[in-house]
């Protein structure tokens, strides 16, 4: 069987070894996708980012969500701090991470991963625009649904999508692949002196001010809807 380019189609069956969580959603940032560059894509690292999804998704029998940053290609803070207006700006980053997932979307469904890309950015020749049911029906049909153009407001990290599409679309968990192994007390890049925190409260982080984009991998399951406001004293696994 080929495609509509002519090449050999490969099918890769989902798995059904039981995960821990029925539903994840992954946050790969921007420069993930740029490998050891500052900027752009580098293919050979997307194709290890999809092999790697792509090896989930036929070992275990779990829904896959991603939400890809943009930070590769252009970066809205680093804009408006050149005198661009924010929200102009911010707009043109949630182009920038349409482009990544694009980009992965063509590499998972080159290795046969069956996937498909919302953008909260109406653009319907490009994308499905972010419709929560249907996303949720993708999943369901066992496919991988990559979420691009942020929340679709200006002045909001793609982190801050993440957070809202896992509890949207009732993810276990969120896994955020980033440029360190977990959360520290302080830059570990900077300060030698930086402490690994093996668990951490929302209010920790509150308190701590320890909203930093080295924070990496925080496995946050959303609080549940019965019980919006009591899950932040609770603890939560990080690295």
């Amino acid at each position: 069987m080929t495609d509509a380019r002519g090449n050999d189609v490969i099918s890769v069956i989902r798995g059904t070894n039981k995960a821990r969580w029925d539903r994840v959603l992954l946050k790969l940032s921007g420069e993930a996708f740029a490998g050891q560059s500052s900027y752009g894509i580098d293919g050979p690292v997307v194709e290890t980012i999809a092999a790697e999804i792509a090896g989930a998704y036929a070992e275990f029998d779990v829904d896959i969500g991603v939400v890809v940053g943009g930070g590769n290609i252009w970066r809205g803070m680093s804009g408006a701090s050149k005198g661009m207006d924010r929200a102009q700006a911010d707009y043109m980053g949630m182009l920038a991470t349409v482009i990544n997932a694009l980009a992965l979307q063509d590499t998972l469904e080159r290795i046969g991963v069956p996937t498909r890309v919302q953008t909260a950015v109406h653009m319907a020749q490009i994308a499905e625009p972010y419709i929560r049911r249907r996303a949720i029906r993708h999943f369901e049909k066992g496919r991988v649904v990559i979420f691009a153009g942020g929340t679709g407001n200006p002045f909001f990290t793609t982190d801050t999508t993440a957070a809202l599409r896992a509890v949207e679309v009732e993810a276990g968990a969120v896994l955020k692949g980033t440029q360190v192994d977990g959360v520290y007390t302080a830059d570990p890049k900077l300060d030698p002196n930086a402490t690994k925190l093996d668990q951490i409260t929302y209010m920790d982080v509150l308190q701590r001010d320890l909203r930093h984009r080295y924070a990496g991998l925080l496995r946050a399951p959303p609080p549940p809807r019965s019980e919006p406001g009591e899950r932040g004293g609770e603890r939560e696994r990080t690295g």
